[in-house]
């Protein structure tokens, strides 16, 4: 039984669906140790058979059996099997992958079979010495003469122990020297007991085998037998193949990575400035949010719950609690009124540990020497405030109250403010009897500190204000209230109670208003305006994974015929997929670091400049904010790189071969 058999080969190329026939009925047997060489005029269908045998033309009718088995060309996943396990090819071209070094190319063959890497590198290294090369193992093909280079093809044809070698004009682009070099060579292979198959138009070179097969016009008119197939080895090696381990079109990917560096760095840089500009309006949302929320609890009581009267009756969000709170102060002040059942409810509520009375005046005057000054909101001094809102001087004792900084200049001076601590001013405000009367109130007090920033406001003594509304007759009921909650992790809950507590008729009596729901809100806005200014700087992530496109699909173009020696070492459209979306995800990879270095500078220059000014590091990088580039990096490249590589995978491998 033969070892390699054709069967009635037929095939014909179609050009405007008229059929013009290249193999016209091939039938041929092959035994191992055999040099045979398939002799021919240019077009007479050689490398057309040649591609047949080496399982990487399917479309042509007939039957290539292998140790008696029919080789099933419409399964390719059964030819990609053959390449691996069966076929070794020599090009006259060489064909050998530019990026990679002497040993790597040699190494691409070995990666698809069941030696370890320290196996794998011997034979390479064994492999290469057979051949001469032993000192040109790092070198790149560039840099080798026509003769290395084809040194180089014959010792990757070998590497994976193939049965069957296939040589294409193995001697074409060579001198006379390299030429009988060569054959030597494949001699040697033909007596180790492998099939060579050459395919030559020199009869020189058909002469050096052990036998000829002419082909004419698509038909075999000759089959001479120069001299006896050589005897097998009684010890024949035997490596047994594998499919492409993921690892190895990672390495293969990197090193092409690697070897296009400058290139690739361009895109590279592009992606990376797309992802440090979302990280850093991330990072200033971030660091916004601590800072408002630094500021707020610095200078008010994080525990504490402002509670004011609920005229509706309905439940109230934070800003329309407020909004009610205004316009009812200013309409209707007694429908503001806490009543002291209302206070004794707010104590027993779970988690409430103080409750305190409070008033807040709506509008008021401030007198100082000829000078005056209007106020909209002034309140009694509470648990809710802190001293760190005061800037100079202490909180309102009896008979005292703080100013604002603002209105101390205006009743002062820009340069003499401060001056105003300790002095007396006169204020005025209107307000009502219990009978709902108006009622004018006046009366002097000392200024005892001045409050200063975004939380800065007008507080006053509560039984200062108690006593000035007494001598008037006017109403000292509370119109808001301080609950103190017992720990700072229940106070939404606390104040959820408080909103919760009904009237007889099953409506809200109160309204709760906490810092954590102020900063809840302001956060959200805070949060909204980083998310669309990220979303904006987004949009550059979209122009790299275009450059990425682009990027991969010159990559494929440039490396057409990398793909054709890669098929036809028996690697799957899958490895070539993952070859190149490996490579894309490699730039992400480098982007993302890239991004988090300029980042980090970034971050480390902006927080030194301004922490002077607000004492705080504005921007804030988180874990989150860097995996997360990490993640969206990795995707886009992964998502760009899909349609070229999709692309790269359906390349017939004998038309990427034959690519310039």
């Amino acid at each position: 039984m033969a070892f390699l058999e054709l069967k009635g080969i037929q095939k014909a190329y179609y050009l405007d669906k008229q059929a013009f026939p290249v193999l016209k009925g091939i039938d041929l047997q092959f035994e191992r140790g055999e040099f045979v060489s398939i002799l021919g005029e240019s077009g007479g269908g050689k490398s057309t058979l040649m591609n047949i045998i080496g399982g990487l033309d399917r479309n042509f009718d007939g039957q290539v059996l292998v140790n008696g088995e029919l080789l099933d060309h419409r399964k390719e996943q059964q030819l990609d099997n053959y390449r691996r396990s069966m076929v070794g090819y020599i090009y006259q071209s060489y064909n050998l992958i530019s990026h990679l070094t002497v040993l790597d190319n040699v190494l691409v063959a070995l990666d698809m079979t069941n030696l370890n890497k320290d196996e794998k590198r011997q034979r390479a290294l064994k492999l290469l010495d057979q051949v001469g090369l032993s000192k040109q193992v790092h070198k790149h093909p560039n840099h080798l003469s026509g003769g290395q280079k084809q040194r180089v093809a014959i010792a990757r044809a070998l590497a994976s122990d193939p049965q069957i070698i296939i040589a294409d004009e193995p001697t074409g682009a060579l001198d006379s020297q390299n030429t009988r070099e060569v054959l030597t060579l494949l001699d040697q292979i033909a007596k180790d007991g492998k099939l060579v198959i050459v395919v030559t138009h020199s009869q020189e070179v058909a002469d050096h085998g052990t036998r000829i097969v002419h082909l004419a016009d698509g038909k075999i008119d000759g089959d001479e037998r120069l001299r006896p197939a050589y005897a097998l080895p009684e010890d024949p090696t035997h490596i047994k193949p594998r499919q492409l381990p993921a690892a190895a079109s990672y390495r293969m990917s990197f090193k092409h990575l690697m070897y296009n560096f400058w290139r690739n760095s361009l895109i590279m840089l592009g992606t990376a400035i797309g992802i440090f500009a979302v990280l850093l309006f991330s990072g200033l949302g971030n660091g916004v949010n601590g800072y408002i929320q630094n500021q707020i609890n610095s200078l008010t009581n994080p525990r504490s719950i402002t509670v004011f009267k609920n005229p509706t009756g309905k439940k109230l969000t934070q800003d329309q609690i407020q909004s009610s709170l205004m316009q009812n102060m200013a309409a209707d002040p007694q429908s503001m009124v806490i009543n002291q059942a209302d206070l004794k409810r707010m104590a027993k509520v779970t988690g409430a540990a103080s409750v305190q009375k409070g008033n807040m005046i709506g509008g008021y005057r401030l007198s100082y020497g000829k000078l005056q000054q209007s106020g909209s909101s002034m309140t009694t001094w509470n648990k809710s405030v802190t001293a760190n809102s005061i800037k100079h001087g202490h909180k309102p004792g009896k008979g005292e109250v703080v100013l604002t900084k603002q209105q101390a200049i205006q009743l002062t001076s820009p340069k003499k403010y401060r001056d105003l601590v300790g002095k007396s001013v006169k204020l005025s405000f209107n307000w009502v009897n219990t009978k709902g009367d108006p009622v004018a109130i006046d009366g002097v007090v000392k200024v005892a500190g001045l409050s200063e920033g975004a939380s800065a406001g007008t507080t006053i003594n509560y039984a200062t204000l108690q006593h000035m509304l007494k001598q008037k007759g006017a109403d000292t009921r509370p119109n808001f209230a301080t609950v103190n909650a017992s720990s700072l992790t229940n106070v939404e809950e606390v104040a959820n109670r408080i909103n919760n507590l009904r009237n007889g008729k099953h409506e809200r009596i109160l309204g709760a208003i906490t810092v954590g729901s102020i900063l809840k809100t302001v956060n959200t806005y805070v949060h909204l305006a980083s998310t669309i200014l990220a979303a904006i700087a987004g949009i550059s992530l979209l122009v790299s994974a275009l450059m990425i496109i682009v990027t991969m699909y010159m990559s494929v173009s440039e490396r057409t015929k990398e793909i054709g020696i890669l098929r036809a070492l028996g690697e799957r459209k899958k490895d070539i997929r993952r070859l190149f979306t490996s490579e894309s995800i490699f730039i992400g990879l480098f982007s993302a670091l890239l991004a988090l270095v300029i980042v980090a500078i970034v971050t480390i220059c902006l927080n030194h400049a301004l922490y002077g000014l607000i004492k705080y590091n504005i921007v804030q990088i988180t874990a989150s904010d860097v995996v997360f580039a990490v993640v969206v990096a990795v995707i886009i490249s992964f998502i760009a790189a899909l349609l070229p590589a999709r692309y790269a995978a359906k390349l017939n491998p004998i038309d990427a071969l034959a690519a310039d």
